[in-house]
Parts: structure tokens; sequence; C-alpha cells
């Protein structure tokens, strides 16, 4: 039978005794927790600001490609001396000069420049697929510990249900005892029972409390705020349908394999920029402005200035040879993590759907165990009652019981990490919002 739990609007207050009094806050939901990853997970955040400062870049190697053009003025008061040949000095009264110039420049072909702005460009593309990348890991991680601590609640509920029917075994074994049927040996064993649950729920909440803070810690969330989650269950399917698409593996939706693809072209655009440092660099520049004695002398001559220059390395210390080889070694490097990357991606979908597939068929064999542990435990019940047995059987069959609850609960957990690790694998986490049961 399918373990039924109660929706869990159950809030844990994290703060202590600080908390109590706290307004009630909105549930957080596993969308509204993939949600938030964009705008307050620090990893997102430091990722994002990465392809900021690569488009930053990219910009700053535009530089070179664009004309430069600056506005100059000068004020100049100078007094010269000349020397004679026969040693006589000579000096010149003190003249103004103010000049107003606009100079400019341009490079008309540097393909070195061209080359390594191409690159730039493919380098902002590589950061842009790792702000991806990054986003799919952490909502990856989010949406595990969502369901890390949406067991460790499940489990409280599975610690009560076992601290109750121990408390009951204790009033059965009090009662019969009083009625004879029994001995003081099977009330200590009851009694024992129970202390060893309530121990149990002891250590759980520790355990719930950790599980919140680390959720809340990926979230940017206020630890000291009460946590509050939504149940969410994972459909179920038949085998068949962890094992469709395997031949139709998507690289393209992978924001990893994107990112060492555009990482590769940029190595390529790397090599034809040390290529390219032997290639001859053409400019035009220029300036125009006035000369006057002084600033807003209405006596000024127009003083002007073009030339263009071409600039042809001769020989550059083999420092070109030596970067071509750089380059092409790091494109060789590049081009192998790309074909490794795409075995390991093909890998973990394979594995992913096969472990989807293998967690459900584990959740139905634990719903079994669980039934036949609830038989155990009636009929252990029926035989102490009767007086035909002790209570050594009922412990036994509690035990078995909780355990198999517990292995229930662990077995949803696995599944529902199974599809997680399944929906990020095909290269959307996203994708398991849509495996929710209705």
């Amino acid at each position: 039978m399918q373990l039924s739990f109660r929706t869990l609007w159950v809030g844990l207050v994290v703060g202590g005794a600080a908390a109590l009094g706290q307004t009630q806050v909105e549930p957080w939901s596993l969308a509204k927790a993939l949600d938030a990853v964009e705008g307050a997970n620090v990893n997102v955040l430091l990722s994002r600001e990465a392809a900021v400062q690569a488009l930053a870049a990219a910009n700053q190697q535009r530089v070179g490609l664009l004309p430069n053009v600056g506005l100059s003025a000068q004020q100049r008061r100078a007094e010269s001396v000349s020397v004679s040949s026969g040693g006589t000095l000579t000096q010149t009264s003190a003249a103004n000069r103010f000049d107003g110039r606009l100079v400019g420049n341009v490079s008309i072909l540097n393909p070195q420049q061209i080359a390594a702005y191409r690159a730039s460009r493919a380098g902002v593309a590589v950061a842009e697929a790792d702000y991806r990348a990054t986003v799919q890991s952490v909502m990856s991680s989010v949406a595990q510990y969502y369901f890390t601590h949406l067991r460790n609640l499940r489990r409280i509920d599975v610690l009560d249900a076992n601290i109750a029917r121990s408390r009951a075994l204790v009033e059965l074994a009090r009662n019969q005892l009083a009625a004879g049927v029994a001995t003081q040996i099977d009330v200590t064993r009851a009694e024992s029972l129970l202390a060893q649950a309530e121990q149990a729920r002891l250590q759980q909440d520790t355990v719930v409390y950790q599980s919140a803070l680390l959720l809340q810690r990926l979230l940017d969330l206020n630890p000291a705020r009460t946590l509050t989650l939504t149940d969410f269950q994972v459909q179920r399917e038949n085998a068949g349908a962890f094992t469709e698409g395997l031949e139709e593996t998507t690289f393209t939706k992978r924001a990893d394999w994107l990112r060492a693809q555009k990482a590769l072209e940029q190595a390529k655009l790397d090599v034809k920029t040390a290529k390219f440092e032997r290639l001859p660099i053409l400019g035009l520049g220029g300036e125009y402005g006035y000369v006057a004695a002084e600033i807003f002398d209405s006596t000024t001559k127009q003083a002007w200035f073009a030339g263009a220059t071409v600039t042809m390395p001769i020989f550059d210390g083999l420092k070109s040879s030596a970067d071509q080889r750089a380059a092409l070694s790091r494109q060789r490097s590049q081009a192998a993590r790309l074909k490794n990357l795409e075995l390991q991606i093909s890998t973990e979908l394979r594995f992913a759907q096969q472990d989807a597939s293998s967690r459900n068929a584990q959740i139905t064999v634990a719903e079994k165990t669980l039934r036949l542990a609830e038989q155990e435990l009636q009929l252990a019940q029926k035989r102490f009652q009767q007086g035909v047995a002790d209570n050594r059987e009922i412990i036994e069959a509690q035990n078995r019981l909780a355990i198999a609850s517990d292995g229930l609960v662990e077995a949803v957990y696995l599944y529902n990490l199974s599809r997680v690790e399944l929906a990020r694998s095909k290269g959307e986490v996203r994708g398991i919002l849509a495996e929710r049961v209705p």
C-alpha cells in the first residue's frame, strides 16, 4: 500500500525562544525555492558577476578597433637661450603659445586585434553558459535539501507513531500484569522500548534543525526565522518510462556541455589570434586645431596633420611561434575535455534512468514489507492478550514495523532524489516540478 503522509505545513522554529511570537510566514514550496536561487544563492550571484566581468573585458578588447578621438588644449609660455659658434649666449624674449587640437586615430586593419576581440566575445558566451550551469547545479542542491528536510519531518511522524505504540504496549503490559497474565518483566521491557522511542524522537529534532539550516543557507534565509515547507510527492511511473530516450541524448540542453563547446570555440579563436601576430597592421591618424598666442585670441592660425602607418613585425624573438604552440595545446586540451564530458553526460543520463527505475521498484518492496510488519504486530498483540506468549514478540514486531516504516520513508526519499538527478542529467532541474502528484 502507498504510505500516506499528512500534508506537511509543519513549521520548524529554528530561532529558539526568540522565534516565539513571530507572525506565521508563508510556506515554502519547491517551486518557490527553485525560483529564489538566481536572486539569493551566493554561488549563483558570483557566477552572474563573472559573466558581467567577461562582457566588460570584451568591451575593453574592442577599444583597439574603434576610433580614438580626443580634444587637447595647452597654453605655454617659454623663453629660450641660443649659443652661437663663438660661445656667445643670446636670450630671446618670452613668448606665449596656445594650441587647441582635435586628435584622432583608428586602426584600419589589425587582424590580431580582431581575432582577440572575437575570442573575448566567445569568452562572454563561456561565462554565460557557466552561469546557467551554476544555476542548474545549485537548483539540484536546493531540491535535494528540500526533499531531505521533508524526509526528516516525515521521520518525526514515524517516531511519534512508535512512541504511541510503545505507550499502548506499556498500558497493555500493566493491565496484563494486574490480571495476572503477564509478569513485571513484560512491563519493564515495554517501558524500555518507550524510553528508546522517546530518545530517538529527541535526536530527530536535532536532525530536522540541521536540515532546515542547510536549506536556509542555500537560499540565503535568516536562520532565526521559521521555515515551513509544503509537501511534494513525486509521481511514480512504470519501469519502461525510465528507459525512453536513451539514444536521444541532447547535449544542447546541458549548460555544462554548452560551456565546454563555447570554450572550444574560444580556444580556436585564440589560435587564430596567435597566427595573426605576424600580419601587418594598418592605421590612420590625424589632428586638427588652431594656434594662437593666447587662449581666445582673435588672431589664430589653423594647424592640421594627417598620416597613415603600417607596422610589420620582422623578428619578435619567436614570441608568435610560442603563442601558437600554447594556443594549439589549449585547443587540444579543451577538445579532449569536451569529448570526455559528452561521455560523462551519456553515462550520467543512463545511470540516472536506471537508478530512478530501481528506486521506483524499491518503493513497492518497502510498501509490502510495511504491510507484513503491520500484520505481524497484530498477530503478536493477539497472542499476548490471550496470554499464550509474553510481550517480546510484540516488541520485536514493533521494532520491525518501525524499521519498515522508516524504510518506506527512506525509499520515497531516495526515489525523489533519483528523479531530481534524472532531471539534472537531462539539463533542466525545474522538470521535477512537472512530476508532482496532482
